[in-house]
């Protein structure tokens, strides 16, 4: 059994995913990564999400405010073990149930061209693609979604 817990980003074991995200990252992003990297700072995130299975962490996520009435979906992570298992949608449905919570109307996110599986989650759960944001306007290996909650 799956279970979810609610944390910040302080917690042990969303860090230690955290950084086998960013290797995962690392490599796929290449030359760009540090790019990235500095958008993807966890020291300010108050609401993350760890998913266990027989209390060893395997997929996390995480909300920070984008704007007042926006939360950006950061860090999504399963470890290849449990890929495939639907965690990660259970992980971002999670997400977006706490943005509800916080009475918060929309979320958006960014992944990376490198990042096919990322994409297809995010098309199958409802998010629509929108024009770069932020940072990651006139990026080209970037893709933004949007989703009203």
């Amino acid at each position: 059994m799956i279970d979810i817990i609610r944390t910040n980003s302080q917690n042990k074991d969303f860090i230690e995913l955290v950084r086998f995200l960013d290797a995962d990252l690392a490599q796929r992003d290449g030359e760009d990564h540090a790019f990235y990297d500095q958008f993807n700072k966890i020291d300010s995130i108050k609401h993350c999400l760890v998913a266990y299975e027989n209390n060893k962490p395997i997929a996390c996520g995480a909300i920070k405010l984008f704007d007042f009435n926006t939360m950006e979906i950061k860090r999504m992570y399963v470890i290849p073990k449990h890929r495939g298992e639907r965690i990660a949608q259970n992980i971002l449905s999670e997400l977006e149930n706490w943005v509800k919570e916080l009475s918060i109307e929309k979320c958006v996110l960014e992944t990376g061209k490198k990042q096919p599986e990322a994409i297809s989650l995010y098309k199958k759960c409802g998010y629509q693609l929108v024009a770069n944001y932020g940072q990651y306007a006139g990026i080209a290996n970037s893709v933004c979604f949007e989703k009203m909650i």
